[in-house]
């Protein structure tokens, strides 16, 4: 009788662990307590999570083939790009190493691949490929050791707390950068609202699943300096439409 009534928790997939923790997976299978408030919070932060990362995806293609398209990189901060990659990189391999849910921090994975290409068109575009190709085999020798081991994770939680002024100083060189230009020149909107959005999202859970003070207030810097981004975008919407008009 008592092999019958095993715990539906030691069944689940383990698969369903990025939507629930095993505490919750008790309180929900087990007890059907479907209504307890922590459960739901954390359940609701790992949906978000999942879905960032879903989102993370493609937030940046939409800059990348606007760059492509264009064959330019005109208006982007390379400055600002690379500022974004440090900041970027430093987060997931100090979440990494510290043992964070993946649903916290794995969009960073696919945002900082994303933004390598960014950095890599800029240059090739600009004429310089040849240090392109140099950037991309030195982000990867820095990423395999920054996830290895070989770099202790004092190091990495000082590079996490400078992301900080990193991540405010970046986006707002890009945001000075439109703002000399008049333009946001080859930004793409959906890529800034998507990482204004995203980073607002990424309070919530990080709160919820890391409770790290340095990661919490990374993103609301971030989601406040996105906003500045997307703000621009609006205001230079029109500015940039007409620019278009008259080039045809």
């Amino acid at each position: 009788m008592e092999v019958m009534r095993e715990s539906l928790v030691d069944k689940v997939p383990d698969f369903r662990l990025f939507l629930f923790t095993k505490e919750c997976l008790q309180e929900y299978f087990n007890d059907y307590n479907f209504f307890h408030v922590e459960c739901f919070k954390a359940t609701l932060s790992k949906a978000l999570g999942v879905g960032i990362i879903f989102g993370s995806l493609l937030v940046k293609v939409p800059q990348i083939i606007k760059i492509a398209n264009n064959k330019s990189g005109e208006g982007i901060s390379l400055f600002s790009v690379l500022m974004d990659l440090f900041a970027i990189t430093s987060m997931v391999s100090y979440s990494f190493v510290s043992g964070f849910p993946f649903s916290s921090w794995g969009d960073g994975v696919f945002l900082g691949l994303q933004t390598v290409a960014i950095a890599v068109l800029v240059l090739h575009y600009a004429g310089e490929t040849y240090k392109a190709l140099a950037f991309v085999a030195m982000y990867i020798a820095v990423s395999f050791a920054t996830t290895s081991g070989a770099v202790s994770l004092k190091i990495l939680w000082t590079c996490q707390t400078l992301n900080i002024p990193i991540i405010l100083i970046s986006k707002f060189a890009q945001a000075y950068t439109n703002y000399r230009n008049g333009s946001t020149g080859q930004l793409s909107a959906i890529t800034g609202f998507l990482l204004f959005g995203g980073s607002l999202a990424r309070i919530f859970t990080s709160i919820q699943e890391t409770g790290d003070t340095s990661v919490i207030i990374m993103y609301i810097c971030a989601t406040a300096a996105n906003a500045v981004i997307a703000a621009q975008i609006l205001y230079y919407w029109n500015v940039d439409k007409k620019d278009e008009k008259k080039k045809k």
